[in-house]
């Protein structure tokens, strides 16, 4: 994969995205392969940033100090993290992970 220098009026994303459209696949395998990797690397972008959005939301909830919101927001954001574990986006662990901590500082919050 060759970067170029992104010219004057133009940005490094529409730049890399020109030359990651490029693949080098010959047989018309390896070419639909190439469209399928592109189609589902973009779709796995989308997941994943809507899975840490609803982080994103859980974790604010917690720093406003409102214990309700925060266990309203877990309960919503927590079947969304489970599909994305059963759908590859994230691996189980990391997953457990984030949701065992992120219910400890929520406890931790009603208890304060």
């Amino acid at each position: 994969l060759v970067l170029a220098r992104p010219r004057c009026n133009e940005s490094f994303s529409n730049e890399f995205e020109i030359f990651r459209s490029f693949t080098v696949a010959n047989s018309p395998q390896a070419k639909k392969r190439a469209r399928q990797n592109e189609k589902n690397r973009k779709h796995n972008a989308s997941l994943r940033s809507m899975a840490r959005t609803y982080v994103k939301k859980i974790q604010s909830k917690i720093e406003a100090g409102n214990y309700e919101e925060a266990q309203a927001a877990f309960q919503q954001a927590q079947p969304i993290l489970d599909s994305m574990v059963n759908k590859g986006i994230f691996a189980k662990n990391k997953v457990a992970r984030s949701k065992s901590r992120l219910s400890a500082k929520i406890k931790a919050l009603k208890s304060a």
